[in-house]
Order: structure tokens, then sequence, then C-alpha cells
């Protein structure tokens, strides 16, 4: 179970993570990473939510794939900066992975998502 001071939980929050954060995106997930303050200085945890459409399956396969996010996200909250709001998109393929082809693919999207970030960073003279 992921803290409730960890979970991203309004639409609006959603929507502004999923429109202008940055992506990357693999066979089975994509993820969106928005850091509020491009200077680190955002009060609070890092918060994550997930989007799972019936395309990937059925409720049970849905909250299966939620479940699994879910755990695996837990494990590299650290790496993600202060007050960033990161969204898990599964794709249709992330219903036929296991928990560990899916948690090589979580951190492989986290991955390049973070390096995108530190890089946008870099170019416009914030700290990362």
């Amino acid at each position: 179970m992921l803290a409730v001071e960890h979970r991203l939980r309004d639409s609006d929050s959603f929507r502004r993570t999923v429109r202008s954060g940055r992506r990357a995106g693999g066979a089975a997930l994509v993820t969106y990473l928005h850091v509020a303050s491009p200077d680190g200085q955002a009060g609070g945890p890092a918060q994550v939510g997930f989007v799972v459409s019936k395309a990937v399956g059925g409720s049970v396969v849905r909250n299966r794939v939620r479940r699994r996010l879910r755990h695996l996200v837990r494990s590299h909250l650290s790496s993600l900066p202060a007050g960033a709001d990161l969204v898990v998109r599964a794709l249709p393929p992330a219903a036929q992975l296991d928990s560990s082809e899916l948690g090589a693919e979580l951190a492989r999207c986290l991955e390049r998502v973070l390096r995108l970030d530190s890089a946008v960073a870099a170019r416009t003279g914030a700290p990362s």
C-alpha cells in the first residue's frame, strides 16, 4: 500500500502532470513526471498516481496491475524529486508481464523520465 501523503488523488494534478510533465514510455508503461518547482524547493513528498484503462483488461486484471505497480513504485519514491508528481499509465501489454518484468519496465521508464527532467533542468540553469 502507498502511504496517503504519496498518493496523487485529484484530477487536476493528474491532468497537469500528463499534459505538462516529462514523458517516457516503454512497451508496457508510460510515465509522466511533473516537478512544480524547477529549483527543487517544493515542499512536500513526491506523489504518484496510476492510470489503468479498460484496454488493459477486465476489473480483476486492472486491479492486479495497479496493485503490482503500487508495490513496485514504493521502492522508487526516494529517487523522485521533492514535490514531484508522477503518473504511471499501464498499456495493454502490462497485463501479460509478471512482477519482475513489470518492475524492470518501471525502473527503465523512471530512469528515462528522471534523466529527461535533469537534462531540462541543466539546460535552464536550475539545479535538479
